[in-house]
């Protein structure tokens, strides 16, 4: 089956930056997101072979320690041959940290982005779509 974007899910737990220090902790964050994103799309299912946009939004317990780019490479890692193809494939990357006490209200948000604000922390929203000219509405 093909997959139909857009596609949201929530991670649960504290977002893995590419500089963490130990191979398992990296390899058991990918598995988390490609967990949670194969129970929002068909099983079993082709990669998509289109142009792809991600939007990340991570939102910490605690006040970040790292960069907030730094936890983007492992995302993509996790969901390059579950999701899409290869990277190449990825044309845009929005990615924001809310902190406890700096989120702002959302105009028009999604069921899950609604899901996600309402939700313990720490976790991480991801919005997948299909067209890097128009971004998710949130």
């Amino acid at each position: 089956m093909e997959i139909r974007f857009p596609v949201e899910f929530i991670v649960h737990g504290t977002a893995i930056s590419l500089q963490a220090k130990r191979t398992a902790t990296k390899d058991g964050w990918k598995e988390r997101v490609k967990a949670a994103s194969a129970t929002v799309i068909p099983q079993p299912h082709f990669a998509s072979d289109d142009r792809i946009s991600l939007t990340i939004y991570n939102f910490p317990a605690e006040p970040m320690q790292g960069d907030v780019d730094n936890i983007v490479k492992l995302i993509l890692d996790s969901l390059s041959r579950h999701i899409y193809m290869d990277d190449p494939q990825v044309e845009r990357v929005v990615v924001q940290k809310f902190e406890p006490g700096n989120v702002f209200e959302f105009a028009y948000p999604s069921e899950t982005l609604a899901r996600a604000l309402v939700s313990p922390k720490p976790l991480v929203y991801i919005g997948i779509g299909n067209d890097p000219l128009i971004p998710l509405r949130n």
